[in-house]
């Protein structure tokens, strides 16, 4: 069976298609053929995952500029004039798309081409993409059930968001070795996405001087983002805290299984990683994403899952606080794990996959019967 599986831009659209990828070649011997943008996440993660990537041009249109939109209108017209070169050519039984505009072309010309289309969403609330590929993909994989009733009723699927299979197998005792970590102190783990958090650096820096007696009992181990970097592992090295910063961290799985509690954004794969660890979480929504983390964010910590602080109330000293009151209380930790595990799905890869197979053999079935 031929896959293409078309997104990206952040993690967040493209881990779901990564996790995806890896289901259906394990259950069918696929050939995956990933799309994205030269600029994305994708361009440097799929290549070291051993996977085939083409490159279509594609920006965004919501909320720009007349002339930013016309050169987005541009580009999404030369987009499709060569997605219709690319399924033409490799033939694909279904188009995936996992979100980002660089879906918009493949899964569009792929849907008048006759060709199986399905497309998954990631958050509570769709992006614009997604709500305009809607209309012509033949099923939607949904995360959320808020999310089911944003698309054709007959199209949506609740199914959960598809983590990669590595994230729930990583070893602890091996991964506190590749980081050079202490199995013995409480491991803090911080990230901001795939380019890092300023805001959340910041705090973290600020945190450290309203926990210095904490220090023979923490350590860290923190993906800064390139822009930060130096700033960060000084910042540690002059409180005196242990302390792994790297720019970019890919060995996820090895740094989940360190972590007895996280700080992080509230990226759609990022919680549906966090829920299906049942990992402890202090989660700070990314203010500009039109809401999309808010929303994420707001569900989780309705339940008692994480905690949630808003970007624009974080600051040092408060971040301080919760990371103490977490550490301190085993109990609370324990709860949180507990609730945070019972809304995850680490079996949403395969009802994916299935759904997707299911696609191909209803087109099959079909033209065998005409």
């Amino acid at each position: 069976m031929r896959v293409i599986i078309a997104g990206g831009g952040s993690g967040g659209h493209l881990f779901p298609g990564i996790a995806l990828a890896e289901e259906l070649m394990r259950r069918n011997s696929a050939e995956v053929l990933f799309v994205g943008s030269e600029k994305g996440l994708e361009s440097k993660v799929v290549p070291k995952k051993g996977y085939r990537i083409k490159y279509l041009p594609a920006e965004g249109i919501m909320g720009r500029s007349f002339f930013a939109k016309a050169k987005a209108v541009y580009k999404l017209l030369l987009s499709l004039f060569k997605s219709r070169r690319l399924i033409s050519s490799t033939r694909p039984d279904i188009v995936v798309g996992t979100g980002g505009y660089v879906s918009a072309g493949p899964v569009l010309m792929a849907s008048l081409m006759s060709v199986p289309t399905l497309i998954m969403e990631q958050n509570v609330v769709p992006g614009a993409a997604n709500k305009f590929l809607g209309r012509f993909a033949d099923a939607v994989a949904a995360t959320y059930l808020e999310s089911v009733s944003q698309f054709p009723k007959e199209k949506a699927y609740l199914t959960g968001n598809p983590i990669r299979a590595e994230i729930t197998q990583a070893q602890k005792g091996p991964s506190y070795s590749l980081f050079g970590l202490d199995p013995a102190l409480f491991t803090i783990f911080v990230f901001g996405g795939s380019s890092g958090a300023r805001s959340i650096n910041n705090a973290l820096i600020t945190a450290l001087n309203h926990m210095m007696d904490l220090r023979e009992k923490i350590q860290f181990l923190h993906q800064s983002g390139e822009r930060d970097y130096q700033s960060v592992r000084e910042a540690y090295r002059k409180s005196g805290f242990k302390a792994m910063v790297a720019p970019f961290i890919y060995q996820m799985p090895e740094a989940y299984s360190v972590a007895d509690l996280v700080v992080s954004r509230s990226g759609a794969t990022t919680l549906a990683e966090l829920t299906a660890l049942g990992k402890p979480a202090i989660i700070v929504p990314y203010p500009h994403a039109g809401g999309h983390q808010d929303y994420n964010a707001e569900k989780l910590a309705r339940i008692g899952a994480a905690v949630l602080i808003k970007d624009g109330e974080l600051g040092g000293e408060g971040l301080a606080m919760e990371l103490r009151k977490l550490m301190e209380n085993e109990e609370k930790r324990v709860e949180m794990i507990m609730k945070s595990r019972s809304v995850g799905e680490p079996d949403a890869a395969r009802k994916v996959a299935e759904l997707a197979l299911s696609l191909v053999r209803v087109r099959r079935n079909g033209a065998a019967g005409a």
